[in-house]
């Protein structure tokens, strides 16, 4: 279900993110595209501050897998991510908490579906967006930001996917095991009983 992970793919999408991080965080919307155009992305995942932190967070734990060319990048990424972080500190915050929140409401839409259809078909969605809520408040955390309220929703969202879920292999690429331990993301060694991973 999951694509073969490589950190030369997180370098390019990190890239493509941040350097449309300004312009995202000026803007309302939570999902932004990169390359400043509708017809750009190609195949580029949406643009979110936890989209993007989920990246970087990664490419960091892989450090000891980095050639040097790909260390030169990784660091001319994070010294724009940090100025922009810096600049937009309120507006990066809050989009954080927003985006957040809103992925753990939209886990209520596989609740929903998944009493009347097969819960494993429909699991790989809710992996990726229950991984970034996680990344967001990691993030917020190291900011030193409140989430109670947030974990709170977390834990409730979880008490209800736990329902529907049993301790399964790693969900997604064997090589990214290292960058999610079983604890705190359990939902990546889980899934619905028939689940149909191929």
């Amino acid at each position: 279900m999951f694509e073969t992970y490589t950190i030369a793919q997180d370098l390019k999408e990190a890239q493509a993110m941040v350097d449309s991080l300004e312009s995202y965080l000026k803007q309302d919307q939570l999902y932004g595209s990169v390359g400043g155009g509708f017809f750009t992305s190609g195949r580029m995942p949406a643009l979110t501050v936890g989209s993007l932190v989920m990246r970087l967070r990664r490419l960091h734990l892989f450090t000891a897998q980095l050639d040097d060319v790909q260390i030169a990048h990784l660091s001319k990424i994070d010294a724009t991510h940090e100025a922009v972080r810096r600049e937009w500190h309120h507006h990066y915050e809050e989009k954080l908490k927003r985006e957040a929140k809103s992925r753990l409401d939209a886990m209520r839409t596989f609740f929903e579906e998944a009493r009347d259809a097969n819960a494993a078909r429909i699991y790989g969605p809710e992996v990726l967006r229950r991984t970034i809520t996680e990344e967001c408040l990691i993030a917020l955390e190291e900011m030193k930001i409140d989430t109670s309220d947030l974990r709170k929703l977390a834990r409730a969202t979880d008490s209800r996917l736990r329902s529907y879920v049993t301790a399964s292999t790693f969900f997604w690429d064997e090589s990214l095991k290292e960058a999610y331990p079983p604890q705190p993301f359990w939902w990546l060694y889980s899934a619905p009983p028939i689940a149909e991973r191929g």
